[in-house]
Order: structure tokens, then C-alpha cells, then sequence
């Protein structure tokens, strides 16, 4: 089987965020997504039926705090995957692992088991960790070179993977003896792996370790630079963005629903702390980002935001994809409720406009 990733859409499309609860979304709207198990596995089926190339959750230990600790209540994602390959068919099942937390051991013998419990669905999104309230969680410290770790952990997993004889490690971070560990991923040499990020030393990590990339602009013209820089640093890889979606019948509905939630109804608590952990550990956006769009943040975690009408969010898209993005992911209030509408009015056109053949 070819991984979703790897399929012939020209813009490809996954649905993020939809195991913790609020989703991206830092709002106190009653209708917020509560995360219920039954729930997301209806949203990945539906997902999983409409062709829609992967399901991706974030990996989260501690809420945002404000009055909703948006958050806090998230499924842990290995398992998360492997719950939902008995529960999908088709649509490639992500599995956001944080570095300093998860051993590369533990890490590849269950990327491992989700790959063979889906039929080669799986896929590894890598992060280096930058909450230091989940470092301290842990009992670990932050370190500065997250990403000399992260190029240690990944090449530890890359040999288990490969499934030859044991081998000792001797590393600055992990020193291992007798490493071994069957079976080896159905994918060959490896699950589908992304990284997301923005600052030049994460990008150089990121070329060297994954797939995909994923990053966030705070206009779409100006991706086509960070598409850009990746292509100096790799040609072998495609560079994905990150949306947050409000899609009405009308662009009225849209824009009122919009400044509903994620202005009159913002966690200004849990926004405050999201917004000033990200800007001074994660370096994740731009610098502009934080100065200008807390709008953003409220709607959908500094993502960009897709707003409107069905033909206005595909033209949107079109654009993504004119500038070399090779797909995003898309987030909702409630994955739920507003899921089908997207399905049922935005991917007939998103085919006509020549972005997705299936």
C-alpha cells in the first residue's frame, strides 16, 4: 500500500488537532470540541470515507490554563493511533511524538506495531519539545540543543528500522547496548515522517530527518520564501501549512461566527500563556505573528485562518498551491459539526479547481 502522503492529489489535506479538547481553538464557546473518544473516531471515519490523507493529533501533557485548560484532556498518540487503524481504512494515521519524552526505543517498536496494525498508515510527526511546564512534568530539563537529541533519537529508530543485528549506541544523549527490536515498520525504510519548523536550525533538522515539513506564514505569498528555503536546504521534500477553518454558506456567517469565538469569546487566560510560551521557547512563527494576529491564536493556535465561502476557502487553497505548498491541514471549533460541511462543499470544488483527483 502507498501511504496517503505519497497519493497522486496535487493538495493534499489533514485533519489536525482533533484529540485534545478545543481542538486549536483557546475559546469558551459551548459548542468547543470535547474531544469524546466516540467522537473522534466518527470524525476520522468520515474523514477516512472522504479521502482525506491523514489525521494528525498534537501531543500535549498540560493544559493552557484560562477558564477552559484547553487541552489538557488529550489522547496520548501512539495509542491513539493504534486505536484508530482498527477503526479506518485508508487515511494515514500521524502519531505526534515529543523527543525528550519518549525513548527511541519504545518510540520505534510502537510506530512499528501502528504500522503493521494499519496496513502501512502510519507516520511519525517529531517535535524536540519547547514547554518547559511538560519538561518539568517529566523531571527533565530543557535543554538548548533539542535537535542535536532530536538527530541522535531519529538515527537510533532509523537503525532499529532497518532490522539488522543488535548494536550499542554511543552517543552524547542516549548510550545503549544490545539494541534490537522486531518486526520492522511495513513501510520501507521507515513510516512517512514530518517535522514542523520555522527557525533556520530546526529547518536543517527537519531536512535531515523527515518527509514533510510543516510550517506556518502569516500571509500566503510569504510562504513562498520558507518553500523556498527548504528547497536550498532539500529537494527531497514537500513543505505542508497549517489552517484553522470557518466555512459558511456566506462570507457574512463565517466572519460573524469568526469574531464570535475567537474574539468575544477568546480564553484570555489560556491564550496569554499559549502565545507567550510559544514566543519565548518555540520559535514557531514569525515575530510578527504575535504583535499582530491574536485573533489567530484564539481561532486556531497562530495558524493561518481559512474563512468564508466553500469557493472561498479553494481559492485560498489554490493559492497554497501556487506558491509550492504541497497541502495543509485544516482545524475546527468542533471537528464534529462542522467536518461535513467541508466534506460535502468544499472538496467537489477543491477537484474542480484541479487540486485533488480523488
Amino acid at each position: 500500500m502507498v501511504h496517503p502522503l505519497h497519493g497522486p492529489n496535487r493538495f493534499k489535506l489533514g485533519v489536525f488537532a482533533a484529540n485534545a479538547d478545543g481542538g486549536l481553538a483557546l475559546t469558551r464557546v459551548p459548542e468547543r470540541w470535547p474531544a469524546l473518544w466516540r467522537e473522534i473516531v466518527e470524525v476520522a471515519q468520515m474523514a477516512d470515507r472522504a479521502g482525506i490523507e491523514f489525521f494528525l493529533p498534537i501531543a500535549r501533557w498540560k493544559g493552557f490554563g484560562g477558564e477552559t485548560n484547553s487541552r489538557e484532556w488529550s489522547f496520548e498518540t501512539l495509542t491513539f493511533a493504534a486505536a484508530l487503524a482498527g477503526a479506518t481504512e485508508r487515511i494515514g494515521l500521524f502519531s505526534t511524538v515529543h523527543v525528550p519524552m519518549i525513548h527511541p526505543v519504545y518510540a520505534a517498536k510502537a510506530l512499528s506495531t501502528v504500522d503493521h496494525a494499519s496496513g502501512g498508515r502510519a507516520g511519525l510527526n517529531i517535535v524536540c519539545g519547547w514547554n518547559p511546564s511538560e519538561f518539568d512534568l517529566f523531571g527533565l530539563e530543557m535543554i538548548e540543543d533539542r535537535y542535536a537529541q532530536g538527530l541522535e533519537w531519529v538515527e537510533v529508530m532509523r537503525r532499529l528500522f532497518a532490522g539488522g543485528p543488535p548494536f550499542d549506541y554511543d552517543g552524547r544523549f542516549y548510550k545503549l547496548r544490545g539494541v534490537s527490536g522486531l518486526p520492522a515498520p511495513v513501510q520501507r525504510p521507515r513510516p512517512v515522517t514530518l517535522n514542523a519548523a520555522f527557525s533556520p536550525v530546526g529547518r536543517d533538522f527537519a531536512a535531515r530527518t523527515a518527509d514533510f515539513l510543516f510550517t506556518t506564514f502569516t500571509e500566503i505569498e510569504a510562504g513562498r520564501g520558507h518553500v523556498e528555503d527548504m528547497a536550498k536546504r532539500t529537494r527531497a521534500m514537500g513543505v505542508f501549512t497549517t489552517c484553522h477553518v470557518v466555512c459558511r454558506p456566506t462570507r457574512t456567517e463565517a466572519e460573524d461566527y469568526y469574531e464570535h469565538y475567537a474574539v468575544r469569546m477568546e480564553d484570555r487566560g489560556a491564550v496569554d500563556q499559549h502565545m507567550a510560551g510559544k514566543q519565548q521557547f518555540s520559535a514557531s512563527h514569525d515575530p510578527d505573528a504575535y504583535r499582530l494576529y491574536r485573533k489567530r491564536f484564539a481561532g486556531g493556535a497562530g495558524t493561518y485562518p481559512l474563512v468564508g465561502t466553500p469557493a472561498d476557502i479553494v481559492a485560498e487553497m489554490v493559492r497554497m498551491a501556487e506558491v509550492g505548498f504541497a497541502g495543509t491541514t485544516v482545524s475546527f471549533v468542533n471537528f464534529k459539526a462542522e467536518l461535513p460541511y467541508f466534506i460535502a462543499a468544499v472538496l467537489p470544488l477543491a477537484r474542480e479547481a484541479g487540486l485533488r483527483d480523488t
